[in-house]
């Protein structure tokens, strides 16, 4: 076994290398870029060291920059995680040249594989089943356009190198073909160096299954039970799941044949995944992702396998176990990304200080894999993933009532989540029946479902806050003073103190009375309740009505954001002497609504836009944002540029109103 390891990643996937790394006793070297200076990898790992910008292409991209980490540090190996150069032959290669053990596939394998175009031309050499495809011998417009015509719409355009969904357009009519693939080249070349594309024929509602693989140095191949990843957005996957639900066994076998197959076929080595779209019966192949896939947790809670730990094992020489039925399914898996993005908003992801933040227990049946803590900074350069949440249970349907528990137990406040998303996803009927497709996602109203308490639970906590605030203001200006007690007392009796916060659009008003540190009394038009609270560190214990709720309230900026069952209500208090806002105020400008690139402008000085229409493109945490006008308007001044970085709360277009 290695002595020392490189790990050629960050975020979560470097966490999780690094605790197999340790259980095995083997030491480990992080990288990480200028925004990643105080990262989690960084503090866990035994070395790490400084590799350059934020942006990837000058870090984590950067082959010679990770030689050099390498060869200072004295590493024997390298394992490059997912994303970045995990897919990357040219750096296989590198680091064999180097002298240094590859924790992944060979070369070889990857130009054989690793390439959409390159693996489905060996499909047609085998008789693994594709759709029809143009695999980009030319890259120019007229071709894709030819080639498009005699596929047929719908159909996608995808990025040739990479994976992970990125670089991905459905194109329903041939007028959208040239902007699709103008879109997914800007983002091939972002997330993989690589802006070659391909197209194939969009196969509707289908599901999305993978095999599990692990191939030796010796011959020898193991395939896992299927994994159902269906359940994605912007074609990348939010759930995923171990066994395939409601797959007949024929199926099942065929698709692990399937896979070893091109395994053999490939001379592949070490971990990875083939893809496959399945409907009904029929299956075809989809691409190989030559690395470690995000979700394989689920494929490691359902048979016991360490993945990570084969794929060292492989690399230094060792052979797949004999063992028969090592890699049988166990019981079912279920693994959910929690993402810093808003739903409601087109998935838009979302950067900042993560001020509270909590998971679920650790356990045998629960699994959290994370790459931050609270008072980590979410970066706006890289992908929006914080954590994987997977839970195991003997039955699917016992699993997926854990899995909304525990999706239930999570707190996260400094940026949007998906969590809410999530709970409401792990709800449907689709999926609870074990029948989602790859559509779902976007056929589902992305308004988050209302809280199981009403508002005036969620009042109640903001006003408990509030009042301990001021409490512990007033106790710390006058110690032993009468005047530190906030009971609202008077010389002629009791009175009290309006109050009015902003929740979403809604204007939420209350008055509160007498009271101490132990309740208040709270009015309200429907009435007034007296109120039993109890603080446990950044939960209250509140009584109202007989019933007992606990709750987290967590103050961010001016707002306090009630927590419960893992959905977030941020209240804002406003300020009585504040001035209102003018009613004849409108949008007049637009601001980056994070640290962002800007890919694409379509507008100039002195446009006539029509509300709806596009203004310009950013890209941020590997995905693109598109920026249309919010009303009919004049567009007075464009106040950045193509390819320009900028940040969060920069003015990028001055508009003004028109009839």
């Amino acid at each position: 076994m290695f002595r020392k390891v490189l790990i050629a990643n960050r975020g979560e996937i470097a966490c999780r290398v690094i605790r197999t790394a340790r259980k095995l006793g083997v030491a480990t070297v992080a990288v990480y870029s200028q925004a990643d200076q105080g990262a989690l990898h960084v503090r866990r790992a035994d070395e790490a060291y400084a590799i350059g910008p934020a942006t990837p292409k000058e870090s984590y991209l950067s082959i010679e920059k990770i030689l050099d980490v390498a060869r200072r540090s004295g590493a024997e190996a390298v394992h490059p995680g997912y994303g970045f150069l995990s897919e990357s032959a040219a750096f296989a290669a590198r680091c064999a040249e180097a002298g240094l053990a590859f924790i992944g596939p060979t070369p070889e394998a990857m130009r054989a594989v690793g390439g959409k175009a390159e693996a489905k031309k060996l499909m047609a050499r085998i008789g693994v089943p594709t759709l029809p495809a143009f695999l980009g011998e030319k890259q120019d417009a007229e071709s894709f356009a030819q080639a498009a015509a005699s596929i047929g719409f719908p159909l996608v355009v995808k990025a040739s190198a990479g994976g992970g969904g990125r670089g991905m357009r459905v194109v329903l009519t041939p007028d959208a073909l040239a902007a699709a693939m103008a879109s997914a080249r800007r983002e091939a070349l972002v997330a993989f160096g690589d802006d070659r594309l391909l197209i194939e024929k969009y196969l509707e509602r289908p599901r999305h299954v993978e095999v599990q693989i692990l191939s030796d140095s010796f011959g020898a191949e193991a395939t896992f039970p299927e994994r159902d990843c269906s359940l994605q957005r912007h074609h990348q996957k939010l759930i995923e799941e171990s066994p395939a639900p409601g797959l007949s066994e024929k199926l099942r076998r065929d698709l692990r044949q399937a896979a070893e197959r091109i395994a053999r076929a490939a001379g592949y080595v070490n971990a990875g995944t083939v893809e496959f779209l399945v409907k009904d019966e029929a299956f075809y192949f989809l691409e190989v992702n030559a690395r470690l896939q995000v979700e394989h947790p689920v494929t490691e809670m359902v048979t016991g396998v360490d993945l990570v730990e084969w794929q060292f094992r492989i690399a230094a020489g060792e052979r797949l176990p004999s063992t028969p039925d090592w890699t049988r399914a166990r019981g079912c898996a279920i693994e959910a990304r929690i993402c810093a993005e808003d739903p409601a908003e087109g998935f838009r992801p979302s950067s900042g200080m993560l001020a509270h933040l909590s998971f679920p227990h650790k356990t045998a049946d629960t699994r959290v894999e994370s790459g931050v803590e609270a008072g980590d900074v979410v970066s706006a350069f890289y992908d929006s993933l914080l954590a994987k949440l997977i839970v195991w249970d003997a039955s699917r349907a016992d699993a997926v009532r854990k899995l909304k528990d525990r999706l239930e137990a999570v707190e996260l406040v400094g940026v949007a989540t998906n969590n809410a998303f999530l709970i409401d996803l792990v709800e449907q009927e689709a999926f609870i029946s074990g029948d989602a497709d790859t559509g779902l996602v976007d056929r589902l109203d992305k308004t988050p479902v209302a809280s199981e308490i009403d508002d005036e639970w969620i009042l109640a906590a903001a006003v408990a806050a509030w009042r301990e605030r001021v409490r512990c203001k007033m106790r710390d200006a006058a110690q032993n003073s009468p005047w530190a007690v906030a009971d609202s007392w008077r010389l002629y009796g009791a009175s009290t103190q309006a109050l009015s916060f902003r929740l979403g659009d809604r204007i939420l008003t209350c008055r509160v009375g007498t009271g101490d540190a132990t309740g208040f009394s709270l009015e309200t038009p429907e009435g007034q309740t007296p109120i039993r609270v109890r603080f446990e560190g950044a939960q209250v214990i509140l009584g109202l009505h007989g019933r007992q709720q606990r709750l987290t309230v967590v103050a961010h900026g001016n707002d306090d954001v009630v927590i419960h069952k893992g959905r977030n209500r941020r209240l804002s208090w406003i300020d009585p002497l504040e001035p209102p806002a003018r009613a004849d105020d409108a949008e007049t400008s637009f601001v980056a609504p994070l640290p962002a690139r800007v890919t694409r402008i379509f507008v100039r000085n002195g446009d006539h836009v029509v509300k709806g229409s596009p203004i310009l493109v950013l890209e941020a945490m590997k995905m693109e944002i598109p920026v249309n006008a919010p009303q009919n308007c004049v567009i007075e001044a464009v106040l950045c540029r193509e390819g320009e970085a900028v940040r969060e709360g920069d003015e990028l277009v001055s508009m003004a109103a028109r009839a």
